[in-house]
Order: C-alpha cells, then structure tokens, then sequence
C-alpha cells in the first residue's frame, strides 16, 4: 500500500490536491485572504487586517517546490501588482510575520525574484512600531498604519503571548542578512535578554509576559497553542545559524529538560503525551497544535547533550504515536482540536468544542521528520491514511474544507479553506513522499508555516551584500 502512496503523491497527487485547493481559490476567491469552499466565496479573517491575498503569499513555495509554473507565475503577479501594505488595518503581528513575511522570504530565496525580498523587507519594517514597549516585548496586535499597538484582551493581565512574540526569530534574522538593517535581529535578539532574566518556575516558560512591567502573567504552561512554536524556534535558530546560536541551542535543551521533568506523562495505555501546566497543576489534555513537537523533538536530537540522541529520537516517535492513535481514534481517522486523557479515555476529545478539525498540519509535520530522520516506513503509511481521509471528507467541490466533528459519520463542513493548508498540510505530505534531497534538512529550516528559509553560515552576509 506504500508503494503506489509515494509515487501518487510525488509525482501526482501531491499536485492534484494542491491544485484543486489553488484553482477553487483562484476561481472563486482570487486576491482575498481565504476561501469558503462550500459557499464558493472569499473569507476573510481579522487576523490580516484589510491585507489581502494571504493564501496567494502562503502557496507561493508550495507552487514553486511542487513545480506548479504557471500557478507561480500568476501569483507572483498579483504580488506585484496588488499586494498592498499600506493598509489602515490591525494585524497580528504573529500571523502577519509567519504568513506573508516567512512566504515572502522563502518565495525570494527559492525563486530568486527581488519583488518578493523587496516586499518582505518593507513588511519587516511596518511590523518593527510593534516592538515600542517598556521592555521592547512586542505587542500582538498592530495598526500598521498609525503603529499603535495593543494585546489581545482576553490575554492575562494586558500580557503578550510567549508563542507570537517567540516565533519572529527566524525571520527577522533574515530580514537583517537581505535588507542589512540590524535592526531586525536586535529587536528579536532582545526578547532573549528579557527572557533570560526572569525566574523560570521549575524552568518552564509561562505563555503570558507582560510587556511593561517585563513580569510573567499567569503560570500556564503549554507546548500547544499559546506555547508551541517559541520552543521550535529556539532550536531552528541555533539550526539556522549554521549551529553557531549557542544561547538558542542552550535555551532549547534547558527548555526540553524541564518539559520531560514536569509536563511529559504516560497514559495507563502506554501512550506518551504532553500535558498543560497551570500554576504547578497538570491538565492531561494534548492539542492538535502539541503534535508538532514530535517532529521538534526528533529534528533537535542530532545535538542533544550527554548522549541523549536516542533518547530525543525515542520521545519524538512516542508523540508521533500517540497523535497517529488521536487520529485513529475517530471516525474519519482525522485527529480533534484536543485530546484527553482522563476519566478513562486516552487521545480522545471528550469536549464538545474540541472534535473539530481545521485541515491542521501538525501530526503530519510530525511525521515527515519522522520520516526523514528514521526512514521508518510506518510514518508514510499513517501519511496515506490522511490523504485517504483528506480526500473522503474534507474535499468538497469548491476545493477543501474543515469538519465540525470528526467522531460523526456525517460530515458537517465549517465552510473554510485555510491558507496554512496550502503552505503546510499539502507541503508536508509532499516532502513526506519526496526524495530526503528536496529541501534538504542540512540547508534548510522550515519557519512554523513550513516555509524553507536557507541556513546561514557565516560568510553568507558579504554574497547577499555582493548580489543586490
């Protein structure tokens, strides 16, 4: 059954779901941030502010590595033409950076078109008012045209969020190396000093920092959302230094230590997960968003300290398993928003709002590195059953949509095509049943929407200087 998966979706069907998500975009939703497949029309998020065009942005790496010419080719002609940042509009600044400043980037260093360093840059520097806080801890929210800023107001105390302020890292270095304005790389590298200077209870990072006073809000923990990719970024940024980043790789593995100690637990079933920490209690709870800490373990495992190689391998495969079993578990083998285990049930969604399913990447992210780094044929296996299940509920005529219940037989779609489905679900897959010389590891990291931005050793700043 692997057989016929790897050549389908390689040299087929990687594409052909790739381009009936594009071509339902391009017909019916064309230039607007998303598209709603059933009601075949635009939808559009507060996240983007009145930006427009992010699944156009989000894909441009997928067309480019999927070798979809045509379709980048127009793509890259609506940024030319319309991608338009002068906008009177709040973003997220998070949203914003990782969509259309990580696909911009990496659309650039693929391609080698100036049109999208160009843009890159001048986005970088519409996104830089946000760091003028007290303690240069941005804010999540932004206008990018007056540059005032705000947090969230549900967040704890006014507090900014240690996944949104923790995951501009990479791109932001990057923009410093193409644009040679340091300024980027100071902003990001401050946020480091801030963090190293504050207590960490039993060294595990609270996911609330407020940005005046520069103290921790309240003390949850979490490797899911509000958490997740600050943690990813610690180890891609050592990567992405040509592993010279020892304070990133320090914070990494100190951080590693103190989830293992304190929120890494194994169900009565066997299955190893990764629970909530809420001031010193443990929620046994695990989200769709955690499951892409198996690729993060497995991918860190190379320079784990004391011999811990193994083990960092071992741990990534465990998480690989037990988000395959939430997959598994339910009717449609596509894994819920978040999964319990307690009172009785392991890797189930027992709350109502939690079966949902967003076309998430995460558990196959997961297995893609688990793929590249063990070879294990199993994790292409589990990589077909949700193309399987991909294909039977998700694929409506107007391109893909999320489920409102995966545990029911009868589909009920939410009526959404995300653009991270585009940049990341149907990357992975691909990559998955790719030869391991299609973005290579050893020259690329993938920043948290899966776009590949180049690792940078040393010499690079002087080549970039020379080409411009």
């Amino acid at each position: 059954m692997v057989a016929p998966a790897i050549c389908c979706i390689s040299a087929t069907c990687g594409s052909p779901m790739m381009k009936h998500a594009w071509d339902n975009y391009k017909r019916y939703a064309w230039g607007l941030n998303e598209l709603k497949p059933i009601s075949k029309q635009g939808h559009s998020s507060n996240l983007f502010g009145n930006i427009q065009g992010a699944t156009i942005v989000d894909a441009l790496d997928t067309l480019y590595i999927m070798e979809m010419k045509e379709e980048f080719k127009e793509a890259k002609e609506w940024v030319e033409k319309n991608l338009d940042f002068n906008v009177n509009a709040e973003i997220s600044v998070f949203e914003v950076n990782i969509r259309f400043v990580g696909g911009l980037l990496s659309a650039y260093y693929l391609s080698g078109e100036e049109i999208f360093r160009k843009k890159a840059v001048e986005l970088g520097e519409k996104l830089l008012p946000a760091f003028n806080t007290p303690t240069g801890i941005p804010w999540a929210l932004l206008n990018i045209k007056s540059g005032i800023g705000r947090n969230w107001p549900w967040a704890s105390g006014g507090s900014s969020i240690l996944a949104e302020f923790g995951t501009l890292h990479l791109e932001f270095i990057h923009l410093s190396h193409l644009s040679g304005n340091l300024l980027f790389a100071e902003k990001v590298m401050n946020i480091r000093k801030v963090l190293n200077r504050l207590d960490k209870p039993e060294g595990l990072y609270p996911n609330y920092l407020n940005p005046s006073s520069g103290q921790w809000g309240q003390h949850h923990v979490s490797i899911g959302g509000l958490g997740d990719s600050f943690y990813e970024y610690l180890l891609k940024a050592w990567l992405m230094s040509g592993k010279t980043d020892e304070e990133g790789r320090k914070m990494y593995y100190d951080a590693v230590q103190a989830i293992e100690t304190h929120l890494i637990r194994k169900s009565s079933g066997g299955l190893t997960y990764i629970a909530e920490w809420k001031g010193g209690l443990l929620e046994h709870k695990m989200g769709h968003l955690t499951c892409f800490a198996g690729g993060m373990f497995a991918l860190g495992a190379d320079g784990a300290p004391n011999d811990k190689t193994g083990h960092h391998i071992e741990l990534g495969a465990e998480i690989a398993r037990t988000c395959h079993e939430s997959y598994d578990r339910t009717s449609m083998k596509l894994g819920p928003e978040a999964f319990r285990f307690d009172g009785g049930v392991e890797a189930i969604a027992t709350r109502q709002n939690e079966k949902y399913y967003i076309l998430r990447p995460e558990v196959i992210e997961t297995y893609m590195y688990m793929w590249r780094l063990t070879h294990d044929p199993k994790y292409r296996q589990w990589g077909w059953e949700a193309v399987e299940a991909l294909e039977k509920y998700c694929r409506v005529d107007g391109g893909y949509s999320g489920i409102r219940d995966v545990y029911n037989n009868h589909q009920s779609h939410d009526d959404v095509q995300q653009s991270f489905f585009l940049s990341e679900t149907l990357k992975y897959l691909y990559l998955l049943f790719s030869e391991d010389d299609l973005l290579p590891f050893e020259h690329w990291v993938f920043n948290t929407e899966a776009h590949p931005l180049p690792v940078l050793h040393k010499d690079d700043g002087n080549k970039e200087e020379n080409q411009k």
